[in-house]
């Protein structure tokens, strides 16, 4: 089958005219409907999607669990397999082959869905250790068989049936300055202060992807979560980073690395249970 009669691709956006056209240049080759999701750009983004061939669509952004979802029930996709990106995303050329020669070939009836490790771009540089990759993320799947979880953060989709691991990477360019990321990891952090506290993370576990230790590689990484959401209130995050940092070899991504271990795997945690703490106290449930 050629691919352009296989898959469709699903970006999301939201003033991202820094990052769109790089996005839309790296999946070009691949020669596939491109399907754009906008919540409501005030700036070059959608002029800029305008030059390539890619369908837009419009639809008011409450969370990005909902707005994959909403993509996944209403687009006009007519392929029966769909790749889900953000916009700063870029497919590797290693991958862009890779997904080719996966469908030239006949896809086993046994797999709907394809994992799909991300290589964190941080400041510049590539973080290779303290457990960051490789991360496998199951963003390629049948249509039909697969959907985003409904959290506030760390969303992974869910796929029904049996997943394969793609070799190749996606790029994923975290961030291009210190305020864009200590601002939206505190914005993250609230969400994922009210996701853990949640009625929903206790009572609607079936529709989240799964905790299993001898699961597949997105099972385990959620799998090692629960582990550390077992532990108390501000003694996890030490334990977490100094797991990361020296047992995982974080100190080899160089200063870098200590800059991104240090915000995203302890300076971030702590945030997150502080408003947890925070939440807490105001529903004096502490």
């Amino acid at each position: 089958m050629l691919i352009k009669d296989a898959l469709s691709i699903i970006i999301l956006t939201h003033n991202e005219e820094k990052n769109i056209e790089a996005c839309l240049k790296s999946i070009s080759a691949l020669n596939c409907s491109v399907f754009l999701v906008d919540s409501g750009s005030t700036d070059a983004t959608l002029s800029i999607a305008e030059k390539y061939k890619v369908h837009i669509s419009h639809h008011p952004f409450q969370n990005y669990g909902q707005q994959r979802n909403w993509a996944l029930q209403n687009l006009p996709i007519n392929t029966p397999w769909v790749l889900n990106m953000d916009a700063d995303h870029r497919m590797t050329e290693e991958l862009s082959k890779e997904i080719e020669q996966i469908f030239s070939n006949t896809i086993a009836e046994s797999i709907n869905g394809f994992l799909i490790s991300r290589r964190t771009i941080f400041l510049g540089k590539w973080i290779k250790y303290g457990g960051h990759y490789p991360v496998y993320h199951a963003i390629l799947f049948r249509r039909g068989f697969g959907y985003c979880e409904d959290k506030l953060y760390d969303q992974h989709f869910v796929v029904e049936g049996q997943c394969a691991t793609i070799k190749s990477d996606m790029i994923d360019t975290l961030t291009d300055s210190l305020n864009s990321f200590t601002e939206r990891h505190n914005r993250w952090a609230t969400l994922e202060a009210e996701d853990q506290i949640s009625a929903y993370s206790k009572n609607n576990k079936e529709e989240l992807v799964q905790a299993k230790f001898t699961g597949n590689a997105q099972q385990r990484r959620r799998f090692s979560k629960s582990i550390y959401e077992k532990f108390p209130l501000f003694v996890r995050p030490f334990v977490y980073f100094i797991i990361r940092y020296f047992f995982k070899l974080g100190f080899l991504d160089g200063k870098t690395g200590l800059v991104f271990h240090f915000l995203q795997g302890f300076w971030f945690r702590f945030l997150v249970d502080a408003k947890i703490y925070e939440l807490k106290s105001k529903r004096n449930t502490i």
